[in-house]
């Protein structure tokens, strides 16, 4: 008797295989040339495929980025906790300089925020899957630290996310600066420091 073929892991296999081949593209070819028979091509499928499941190129590379991260689905996020807030936000900051310095990290996040400034609907899925959360479980960490007494009550805790990572956009984007443990070090102390209850 002839076996029914599985349709549900034949279609995985090919989404796997679609953004495996993406994160590879876009890091062998300049974004402006990637195309979507390239991507199709390398992952062995039909064009008409990937936009049955992707609406265009941006939103490609961006469904590679997430499933390259440990909670694809942009759930579960949480920050370190161990009870010194100082030691978590080095230990995270030293993690996120060194994935912005790693190219398998620098190629498709530049890729997709080049699609995010002119695509409103990636832009939407960008904040709604990747930002959100992941500011929201940053918040949630200094929340914690806040009831602890390690930062003043009435710091505003966007405020400082904003100032821990804004630098470290500021020196990534225009390729300018060092970005290494040491900057991360110092953020984490400047910006505390600023915030630190008053006694």
């Amino acid at each position: 008797m002839a076996r029914t073929p599985d349709s549900a892991r034949r279609s995985e296999r090919s989404r796997s295989a679609i953004l495996t081949a993406t994160r590879e593209l876009v890091g062998e070819t300049a974004y402006a040339k990637l195309t979507i028979e390239a991507i199709a091509a390398r992952a062995g499928v039909g064009k008409q495929t990937i936009y049955r499941w992707w609406p265009s190129k941006g939103a490609v590379v961006f469904d590679a980025l997430l499933a390259q991260s440990e909670n694809p689905d942009g759930g579960g996020v949480e920050l370190p906790d161990t009870g010194d807030i100082a030691a978590d936000l080095k230990t995270v900051l030293r993690a996120t300089v060194a994935e912005f310095a790693d190219p398998a990290f620098d190629a498709p996040i530049r890729a997709v925020l080049t699609e995010v400034i002119n695509d409103p609907t990636l832009a939407a899925l960008y904040r709604e899957k990747l930002e959100q959360p992941v500011h929201a479980a940053k918040v949630r960490r200094l929340a914690a630290a806040q009831r602890a007494g390690q930062l003043r009550a009435d710091a505003d805790l966007d405020l400082v996310v904003d100032l821990l990572y804004g630098p470290i956009t500021q020196r990534w984007l225009p390729r300018s600066g060092t970005l290494d443990a040491s900057f991360a070090d110092a953020l984490v102390e400047t910006v505390l420091r600023a915030f630190a209850p008053v006694d």
